[in-house]
């Protein structure tokens, strides 16, 4: 073979070939088993190949890349950091600081925690003036939308800004703030998934280019509003699919789709006040993900923004978002993701999909006529739960390598306290066992090397309720381990120990066993759990139980046999 590199060809290798290895890797499972169904009923393969993209998307891959790199705005994304503060004076020097160290959009969530007196309004009209927001209102009542009343009628053709409500606000002398939004935000912290958002945001248009009757003025007046969440490219084929999306619904309306501004915050759906730091990588991941996406404005929630946020976390948040900008260079070239097979594929179900939603909902008479969505939404969040629950979905430090020390914070951030957040049944065992007082003791038998892996998964087990197991140092005998059994105080025992120990172990165990402890046996046993279950066996802990449902079982049983 040739040393020089420009003389070196790799022998490619076709699909077949890769499938045919594949399934000799398998060792005789299905090769379906490699492809999985997304929680939008998505197929995801195990392999996307240069001709399977074209083979499933042929001229369309062209008109979908081209879509998609003409209705971005550029290559970049504003910073868009929320400003908090506990009183207008802490307000006012945070935003300082934050325009200071690379805030580029003054972002605003109200209702605050001080009021909005004539003062304040007036200084913050001095700072709309000079630079682009972005505020969330919750209704159109809200005394922050007289600060455009304090502007200078001279420069408000020159105020750039974007506000947020759930009623449009009739804003007038200012036709650079965008106060048309299809928010799908709400819905996503509902439990939404892509394809729900993607179509509730058309919708949502819809209805505002049906109450305008001007399609060009309402597009000059609009902006879309998505929650990021965790799942990397499925939130980067979102943002991608919208674009195309809105090619196609402008041309319904019989125009030339314009690039409108893509808005997005990090999602806090996935945030847990378990393991806070766990936050931080979730707002970083998601921030690159919108970045990849194409989305214009991007702000970054703090990762203890669920109870109360610091003057650190605060600058953390912020320089997650400079980072993803000034350091990762991925932002040197228009749609970074644009090629990817797995991507492009990914985009093109996500816009087939919300587009046959997105008719259907039209078809019922708009969004708020679709009675059937809230539905669909909860069963979706439904499904997230369980997965959560069973650990299908991980969630780090709250479900899965969880910190059995961390200590739960009480406060809550009523920005946030209504989200449908996956950590919450989690959370929630965390207080009950707390409450409970249960004593759980781990019983092992045999040589280490043998019970360990079971020992150590039942630890993981009770770790995500915030408990810390006794252990004993692995019997030897049955006779001991019934001695020990007979005698301690814990109130709650799972023996830990091989199929066939275990086997030998619990019928024994179970003769004579005080009423006042409760016994389980890690692993399956469908042979013998009917048996075991009417000799007085509490029940079995194993791999895709659902952890949740199990620990508060154990509590009952256990707050029974006390009785």
């Amino acid at each position: 073979m040739s040393t020089n590199m420009k003389e070196i060809e790799f022998q490619s290798a076709s699909y077949g070939e890769w499938q045919e290895q594949a399934i000799k890797a398998l060792k005789g499972k299905p090769f379906e088993s490699l492809f999985t169904k997304t929680i939008e009923n998505i197929t995801l393969e195990p392999l996307y190949t240069q001709e399977s993209l074209i083979e499933k998307l042929g001229e369309q891959l062209d008109k979908q890349v081209s879509t998609i790199r003409t209705l971005s705005n550029s290559t970049s994304f504003e910073i868009a950091q929320q400003i908090v503060g506990t009183n207008a004076e802490s307000f006012f020097k945070n935003m300082e600081e934050s325009l200071a160290r690379g805030n580029q959009v003054i972002t605003i969530n109200s209702p605050t925690s001080f009021e909005w007196t004539e003062d304040v309004i007036t200084k913050l009209a001095g700072y709309f003036s000079e630079h682009s927001f972005k505020i969330t209102i919750q209704s159109t009542d809200d005394t922050l939308l007289s600060v455009f009343n304090k502007i200078d009628v001279s420069i408000r053709n020159d105020v750039k800004g974007y506000i947020v409500a759930p009623e449009n606000v009739d804003l007038k002398d200012y036709p650079n703030v965008r106060t048309y939004v299809a928010n799908t935000i709400p819905f996503h912290n509902d439990g939404a998934n892509v394809v729900q958002e993607l179509a509730i945001a058309l919708a949502q248009a819809s209805q505002l280019v049906k109450e305008t009757q001007d399609y060009k003025a309402f597009e000059n007046k609009f902006f879309v509003q998505f929650a990021v969440d965790t799942q990397f490219f499925t939130e980067v084929a979102k943002i991608r699919a919208f674009k195309v999306l809105w090619k196609a619904f402008a041309s319904g309306f019989g125009n030339e789709a314009s690039a409108v501004p893509v808005v997005v915050e990090t999602s806090v759906r996935s945030f847990s006040k378990l393991d806070v730091y766990v936050n931080l990588l979730r707002a970083g991941n998601e921030a690159f993900s919108a970045a990849i996406g194409g989305a214009d404005v991007i702000t970054v929630h703090p990762h203890d923004c669920l109870t109360k946020e610091t003057d650190q976390s605060v600058r953390i948040a912020r320089n997650v978002s400079l980072v993803t900008k000034e350091e990762s260079h991925v932002l040197n070239v228009l749609d970074p993701a644009g090629g990817s097979y797995f991507v492009e594929s990914l985009t093109a179900d996500y816009v087939k999909a919300a587009w046959a939603l997105f008719l259907e909902i039209e078809n019922a008479g708009g969004l708020e006529a679709y009675a059937a969505i809230n539905a669909q939404i909860e069963e979706v969040y439904a499904t997230r739960i369980k997965a959560v629950e069973t650990r299908k979905h991980s969630l780090i430090g709250t479900n899965i390598y969880a910190n059995p020390v961390d200590e739960l914070a009480t406060e809550e951030n009523a920005q946030f306290a209504e989200v449908k957040r996956l950590a919450i049944p989690f959370e929630d065992l965390r207080t009950s066992f707390k409450q409970a007082g249960l004593k759980p003791a781990i019983l092992t038998y045999g040589q280490l090397k043998n019970y360990k892996p079971r020992a150590d998964f039942v630890q993981g087990f009770f770790a995500t309720a915030g408990v810390v197991a006794e252990q004993t140092d692995g019997f030897q005998t049955i006779e001991e381990a019934k001695a020990w059994l007979n005698k301690t105080d814990f109130n709650y025992v799972v023996v830990a120990a091989t199929d066939d120990d275990t086997k030998a172990l619990i019928p024994v165990l179970l003769e004579g066993k005080k009423a006042s402890i409760v016994l389980d046996a890690a692993g399956k046993y469908k042979e013998e759990e009917a048996a075991w279950l009417t000799a007085g066996l509490n029940g079995f802990i194993f791999a895709g139980q659902n952890i949740v449902q199990k620990l508060n079982d154990v509590v009952v049983s256990v707050k029974g046999a006390q009785q």
